[in-house]
């Protein structure tokens, strides 16, 4: 798909105003390629600078964090904020920590951060923060001093009803205790709604943890019933082993789903038995160690492959849950070969461009990530929902609730495709759907 003439200018400039930031380029073009059929139907959203608006994010902090390690030696890092969009409410997005982030990684995710936001129908606006900084071998208190750091400059951003950050890759609940002490120590204010993702015992929501790939695998499980199919008896394939992934794999092993093989990013484990689920929660949640280990702990009728890529194991349903970019169009390629039914994405972009041209042209159903994974944040809404009211819902309520928004953003997503002339374009249908919730909040706000 190409972008409409109308909006190359558009596309030229965010190209131009952001160089070397590939993932942000990449994560603006699928948009504007939904928009052109958009703006041939109501042609006032290009009016008023509308569509380049939000291509802008509203405010890009980047600031210094030093901290002191065990060895009593300085380190320093770079932390990041984007608040992106909040014509909808508050920002709402994770912070990551991880040595691959860097600005342009950072507004990537904030940009789809809005329109997934969007899609829930909650009154949440987009965002995204993280670090550089490598969480992996150090110690707590290491931990701990780093998250402090970082909050000392942050929490001058945030704020229930301005900036509500939430975990994402190498920040789970640890993390976001060490944070939101550090927000409290310098507050003086018992602001729970202020982060998302915390422990039950101070304000934290039953499900969040399970949210995201609990959320994938109700819009894949509504996607398929499409074509009357449903999660019994398939063979599933799932990128990674951390906590989006051990989550679907949960999710699709109750809905009857064989595992076959999960990874991280040293190279990925095969059990044509079915993963057990239990021994990857007790390598990855409780010891910590590469997924290698499931092999030499599980022993006969499971293997190894250091390095290759998951995708080469034959699979009905593949949900990568790591990463951007992670799926190339050569494993999406061997993914049609191999008899691929569906895909979902359960992380942020998993799969290029080159990748998602392949399945859709293959007939592949694909559910793109910005709908497919929004139950993470949906769950965060829901927390700060009790939050702001002082209460706690069961695990069961929570996950009823989160059932119905992904179901609601599924038949969205459907419905939208198939308005605009594209039935069973979810990539279409996300972001012509997400677009016009923003745009219409953006255009009634005035020119801000």
């Amino acid at each position: 798909m190409n972008v409409d003439e109308k909006l190359e200018p558009i596309l030229a400039e965010v190209l131009r105003r952001n160089g070397g930031e590939h993932e942000f380029h990449q994560a603006v073009r699928e948009v504007l390629e939904s928009l052109g059929r958009v703006i041939a139907k109501h042609p006032r959203y290009a009016e008023n600078a509308l569509i380049e608006r939000i291509c802008e994010p509203e405010r890009q902090i980047i600031f210094r964090v030093p901290w002191v390690d065990d060895k009593g030696q300085v380190q320093i890092n770079r932390g990041f904020r984007v608040q992106f969009n909040s014509a909808l409410g508050p920002y709402k997005g994770g912070i990551r920590f991880h040595p691959s982030v860097n600005i342009g990684i950072i507004k990537f995710l904030g940009f789809e951060q809005t329109f997934k936001n969007a899609l829930t129908g909650m009154p949440i606006g987009g965002g995204k923060g993280g670090s550089d900084f490598n969480p992996r071998g150090r110690s707590d208190g290491e931990i701990m001093r780093f998250c402090q750091s970082l909050m000392t400059e942050l929490h001058r951003h945030l704020g229930e009803y301005t900036d509500v950050p939430a975990g994402d890759i190498g920040v789970g609940g640890r993390e976001i205790g060490y944070m939101f002490g550090q927000y409290k120590r310098l507050t003086n204010r018992y602001e729970a709604g202020v982060l998302t993702g915390k422990a039950l015992f101070y304000g934290g929501s039953r499900a969040r943890k399970e949210a995201t790939g609990y959320g994938a695998t109700y819009f894949v499980q509504r996607m398929i019933a499409t074509k009357g199919l449903d999660f019994e008896g398939k063979r599933v394939t799932v990128s990674g082993s951390g906590n989006v992934a051990i989550y679907t794999m949960e999710k699709v092993i109750e809905f009857g789903g064989k595992i076959v093989a999960c990874s991280d990013s040293n190279g990925y484990v095969v059990d044509e038995d079915g993963i057990d689920l239990e021994l990857v929660k007790e390598i990855k949640e409780v010891r910590r160690e590469r997924i290698s280990e499931y092999a030499r702990l599980k022993g006969a009728g499971t293997h190894y492959i250091e390095a290759g890529s998951v995708w080469d194991v034959p699979c009905d349903v593949a949900m990568p849950s790591a990463t951007q970019n992670e799926l190339t169009g050569k494993d999406a390629r061997t993914l049609v070969k191999n008899g691929v039914l569906a895909v979902g994405e359960g992380a942020n972009m998993p799969c290029t461009p080159e990748a998602v041209r392949i399945f859709q042209e293959a007939g592949v159903l694909f559910a793109p990530g910005k709908a497919a994974n929004a139950g993470g944040v949906a769950t965060s809404a829901l927390e700060m929902q009790q939050n702001a009211s002082r209460d706690s819902w069961t695990f069961e309520q929570t996950e009823a609730r989160l059932a119905t928004i992904m179901q609601a953003i599924h038949d969205r997503c459907a419905e939208t495709a198939e308005e605009y002339g594209t039935p069973g374009d979810y990539v279409l249908g996300a972001n012509i759907a997400g677009f016009v919730r923003v745009a219409e909040a953006m255009d009634a706000l005035g020119v801000i």
